[in-house]
């Protein structure tokens, strides 16, 4: 499943990121990684950016970039 399909609270784990590329590359980066926790804190009132936790510290992603994360609950 997809990061996008997960509930606000939900904690899930990463599986991949598919493709390659300047985005894959920025998120690997920015410590999403297989195997990582994430939860999802809150979603903005349209809907993007959704803000999540990785590690310890809060992230603001794009829907776009978290329609490429594959996650497992």
């Amino acid at each position: 499943m997809k990061l996008t399909e997960i509930k606000m609270g939900e904690v899930c784990r990463v599986v991949g990121i598919p493709g390659s590329g300047p985005c894959v590359q920025r998120l690997m980066e920015m410590g999403i990684i297989p195997g990582v926790a994430i939860r999802l804190v809150k979603t903005a009132p349209l809907g993007d950016p959704i803000e999540i936790e990785v590690r310890g510290y809060h992230l603001a992603i794009r829907k776009s970039e978290a329609e490429l994360i594959e996650v497992n609950i």
